[in-house]
């Protein structure tokens, strides 16, 4: 077994103290830093980086089952580990100058992100001069760069593409605006640059990547082959595949104490039918999240390993798989809250926190079922006009 095939392993064995640790971070708004040290000790912050700085390298399969072991744990140190991994994915898809500027240094450097170009940008020479906010940086109070959505102006200040700037910490500042219902702990606050210059080797085309072109001279290493939007849309169900997962945990423990169902004549709630029908619907949508999450990781690592270039077909079916999985997600943890009953909402039960979480995560643009299925539905009857160019 390769190191890399060990680490859904390494993940679950840290799942006692994510647990222990959950509600500080979301009293903190931020994940407790032993539960960083404990991530990055068991290198679980180097699923993504390229071998070549001592990462793992691992393919796509791999980073979702550690993030859904996370998710076990703690849907907000989940979501940060997931966000800050891929940022690591998509640093190695830049020119290997940009990867060095990064790792060179710190081989354990970290990276947050936000694809939205919600900056203004001026030509310069060897690169571009930003100035913008970023809002929902998740991981940001753990990171050293900021991968950021910009546009690309030429001498005449036109725009002539849409880039992402990889960007020192050190040139950012971040604005304190995390305050939510839910995923509390990811701490995802907004970056701030003024005229923070960004040079053209760490600015990377968003066009072309989409279209599979990536910086990155390494052309040879299978996992920066992989489809940019499947990838950046997947990981981000990642979590709530464990959050799920984890509330059934909760409640299945629950029921094996013989907990009764108040108002009935049932002293052993899973003596009750209605317990067992629903414990088995709530298993079988977690199972279905699992298998569509993990039917799509194996076709982005199969593309990558053949050389090819995914089909916009099926990146279109995986944005529409993310969807489907949130939802069966979000629906398995609903039947889990009302097995329980309405004790799941005390503020000492976890099990209020994973639907909070859940609620939030469930509604990052991306993943929004509903427009993933009109982009799936587009492609299928072979409309070329799509909703949004993330295909």
């Amino acid at each position: 077994m390769t190191a890399a095939a060990g680490l859904p392993r390494t993940a679950a064995d840290l799942v006692p103290l994510l647990r222990r640790n959950a509600a500080r971070g979301e009293q903190d708004r931020k994940v407790p830093e032993e539960s960083i040290q404990a991530i990055a000790e068991a290198g679980l912050f180097a699923v993504a980086v390229p071998r070549r700085f001592g990462g793992h390298e691992a393919p796509l399969r791999t980073f979702m089952d550690v993030s859904a072991e996370l998710g076990r744990g703690d849907g907000s140190t989940a979501w940060v580990t997931a966000l800050m991994n891929v940022c690591s994915w998509m640093i190695g898809l830049f020119p290997e100058q940009a990867q060095r500027d990064v790792w060179d240094a710190d081989p354990d450097a970290r990276a947050c992100g936000v694809l939205d170009p919600s900056a203004e940008s001026r030509a310069t020479s060897g690169g571009q001069v930003i100035t913008g906010r970023w809002g929902f940086a998740s991981g940001c109070l753990h990171s050293q760069w900021a991968v950021l959505g910009m546009p690309v102006t030429g001498t005449d200040g036109e725009q002539v593409d849409q880039g992402l700037a990889l960007v020192p910490m050190s040139d950012l500042s971040i604005e304190d605006t995390w305050h939510v219902a839910g995923m509390r702990g990811t701490g995802s606050n907004t970056l701030v640059a003024s005229e923070v210059f960004v040079p053209d080797h760490r600015i990377l085309s968003v066009p072309s990547a989409i279209e599979g072109s990536y910086g990155t001279e390494h052309t040879g290493e299978t996992l920066y082959r992989s489809a940019l939007v499947p990838v950046l849309a997947l990981i981000l169900v990642g979590p709530q595949l464990g959050l799920a997962k984890g509330a059934f945990e909760l409640v299945q423990e629950s029921l094996a104490k013989g907990r009764p169902i108040s108002y009935t004549f049932y002293e052993q709630s899973n003596a009750a039918p209605t317990t067992q029908l629903q414990m088995a619907e709530a298993a079988m949508l977690i199972d279905t999240a699992y298998l569509h999450a993990f039917r799509a990781a194996d076709d982005i690592d199969g593309w990558a390993a053949s050389g090819s270039y995914m089909d916009k077909l099926t990146r279109a079916r995986v944005r529409m798989d993310t969807g489907y999985v949130a939802r069966r997600c979000r629906e398995a943890i609903d039947i889990l809250l009302s097995v329980h009953g309405a004790g799941s909402f005390a503020e000492a039960n976890a099990l209020q926190r994973i639907w909070r979480d859940q609620e939030v995560g469930n509604r990052h643009a991306i993943v929004n079922p509903a427009i993933n299925a009109e982009i799936y539905g587009r492609a299928l009857l072979g409309i070329e006009e799509q909703v949004t160019p993330l295909v």
